[in-house]
């Protein structure tokens, strides 16, 4: 509906059964993640928890049919609609022609992940949950910032939105999305509430950005919690031993060190831009740190040829003696305490991008 590929369909054979679902005249597709919320109660409880007021513009992705665009219409000043299936365009607009909403409605036919989004004040969203971490992380990285997005997404994926230390599915995406947002569960959602059925159950989310945005590095957080989650419940003294990840810290160490020097103490490093859409991996829908990998794969560091531990790698583990890091896992980190090992890495001129 919102993203993803269009494709021609191929004329299926007479007789054969037909995976294409129907509503006034127009199939859906799976495949593409077409699933239309048919439950009107559903979608007046997801109408009133947006909290939207009189004066709001509304950003509506995927609205399908034009269900919940109805209410959305109903509820706020005006709606603005992407869309990429150009049937569902046509769909809106002739449901939308000649009624008091219909120059209230904005809609804009493409992808929405390649669409350059306008000014909006709540977004409310069905989307193809292949797009779910790319799209979230897109919105996040809007200016001017809005108020917050409702949205639904696949329960598991909802879930690991939600996740706080300690829990299982506490993972890279959990401490991503809530060091830019706020991020609560609304409501769980059958998968017989759509049309067609999806394979699982949904649930809504709500997001508030933070304000102001923290200011992060993008790419020095991105590399930072990569690595501390490359096995989530080992401990940070483990997975800071690993040879792959010292020679890779240690070759950015030598490089910034380069550049000062060439930049008279200056590491040329900004963060004027900060670009969070990077975060968002389309991959992350389906792994998302799942903590599966065998210690085979973990090639430790444990001393040069003297037996004595590198200068480089006795820095590394210097920082992580400070409050015990080198204990403590990555499962059980809190935000505050991935924001302060970061910085204190960072103090002691090791850097992550």
């Amino acid at each position: 509906m919102a993203g993803g590929k269009i494709r021609k369909e191929k004329p299926s054979s007479r007789g054969a059964p037909s995976s294409n679902h129907y509503q006034g005249g127009i199939s859906f597709h799976k495949s593409k993640g077409q699933h239309i919320l048919k439950n009107p109660l559903l979608v007046d409880s997801i109408v009133q928890k947006s909290g939207i007021q009189s004066t709001d513009v509304v950003l509506e992705i995927g609205p399908g049919t034009g269900n919940l665009t109805k209410k959305l219409l109903e509820a706020g000043k005006m709606v603005v609609a992407i869309e990429l299936d150009p049937r569902m365009v046509l769909e809106l607009q002739r449901r939308f022609q000649g009624t008091p909403f219909s120059n209230r409605l904005k809609v804009i036919q493409g992808d929405v992940l390649k669409t350059d989004l306008p000014y909006f004040d709540i977004c409310v969203a069905n989307i193809p949950y292949q797009i779910s971490s790319p799209l979230t992380f897109k919105l996040l990285n809007h200016q001017p910032s809005f108020r917050c997005a409702i949205i639904m997404f696949q329960r598991e994926f909802a879930m690991r939105l939600v996740a706080q230390p300690g829990d299982t599915l506490y993972c890279r995406l959990s401490v991503n999305t809530q060091l830019y947002a706020r991020v609560s569960h609304l409501l769980k959602v059958g998968k017989n509430n759509f049309r067609p059925p999806p394979k699982v159950d949904s649930s809504v989310v709500r997001i508030e950005p933070r304000k102001p945005r923290p200011q992060v590095n993008p790419k020095e957080w991105d590399g930072f919690i990569r690595i501390c989650f490359i096995r989530k419940n080992k401990t940070l003294g483990s997975i800071f031993r690993i040879k792959n990840v010292l020679s890779m810290l240690e070759k950015n160490y030598k490089t910034l060190q380069a550049l000062q020097q060439l930049q008279n103490g200056s590491s040329g490093s900004t963060n004027a831009e900060i670009d969070i859409s990077a975060l968002g991996d389309s991959k992350e829908d389906q792994s998302m740190d799942m903590d599966d990998g065998t210690d085979d794969e973990m090639e430790v560091e444990d001393g040069d040829a003297d037996g004595e531990a590198s200068e480089f790698k006795q820095k590394v583990l210097a920082v992580l003696k400070e409050r015990d890091y080198s204990e403590k896992r990555s499962s059980k980190l809190s935000q505050e305490e991935f924001l302060h090992l970061l910085s204190q890495f960072n103090m002691a001129g090791i850097h992550f991008s």
